[in-house]
């Protein structure tokens, strides 16, 4: 198992961001907008600026808190959704279809676009955040990735990986 993140600063960067320092020494900007949104009665408050502009850490670093001690977020959700929000770009996507060991054809059929998207996407960035969430997801759950996985066996040229 790995280390568990801990949080050594947090800054209020906006109305629903908060800029995260973590105590292995980087940072994160991380919009919690969608966690409000979704969070219902319990989370409402901190639609309120001020409410939001009370953000602690909580838990020696564990969690981000706010007044009410129900309102409060772990580090581990704080580190995944981090991640979910970085870029998404040309070395990622590249990166990605390495570590997946897809060919092009695979990689465009397994996302549902055309291999000169797939392709485009490679050499310019630019990736729409809905594929970018389809890589992280297909790349975290071997489950998914292998529900909707088909491999390319067509005649001609053998299968080249990226």
């Amino acid at each position: 198992m790995s280390k568990l993140p801990r949080i050594e600063r947090v800054v209020v960067r906006g109305p629903t961001t908060l800029r995260i320092k973590w105590r292995h020494g980087s940072s994160d900007d991380i919009d919690l907008a969608g966690w409000i949104a979704t969070g219902g009665d319990i989370l409402g408050p901190l639609n309120n600026r001020g409410n939001f502009g009370k953000a602690r850490i909580a838990d020696y670093g564990a969690a981000v808190a706010w007044d009410n001690e129900d309102l409060r977020i772990d580090a581990v959700h704080l580190e995944q959704l981090a991640q979910a929000q970085r870029p998404f770009g040309a070395k990622e996507a590249a990166e990605w279809q390495r570590a997946m060991r897809l060919s092009n054809h695979e990689a465009a059929a397994l996302l549902g676009i055309a291999v000169s998207t797939w392709n485009t996407y490679k050499a310019r960035g630019n990736v729409p955040s809905a594929i970018a969430m389809l890589c992280r997801a297909a790349r975290r759950d071997p489950i998914m990735m292998h529900a909707h996985f088909r491999p390319r066996r067509a005649a001609g040229r053998p299968r080249k990986i990226a």
